[in-house]
């Protein structure tokens, strides 16, 4: 079931970062690849901080956190 979790926090994730900066979406299995990635990045940025939380909406936070970051990194890149 935890695995179920993770691609659901993953697609949430994806997709509200994609929305957050103006993405048009990447459809269900990019925004869940993005929601996964962003978790990793936004779990080593958080535990960078020092902050640290619990349960599915915090999960949910940093996910977006974090996919947030990389769609800013990835357009930068793609506009350079």
């Amino acid at each position: 079931m935890s695995f179920l979790w993770f691609i659901i926090v993953g697609l949430i994730a994806g997709w509200l970062a994609g929305t957050l900066v103006k993405g048009g979406g990447f459809g269900l299995l990019g925004n869940i690849v993005i929601g996964i990635i962003g978790a990793m990045i936004g779990g080593f940025l958080f535990s960078l901080l020092g902050v640290g939380g619990g349960g599915v909406i915090w999960s949910i936070v940093v996910a977006t956190v974090g996919a947030v970051v990389l769609l800013v990194i990835v357009r930068a890149i793609k506009k350079a």
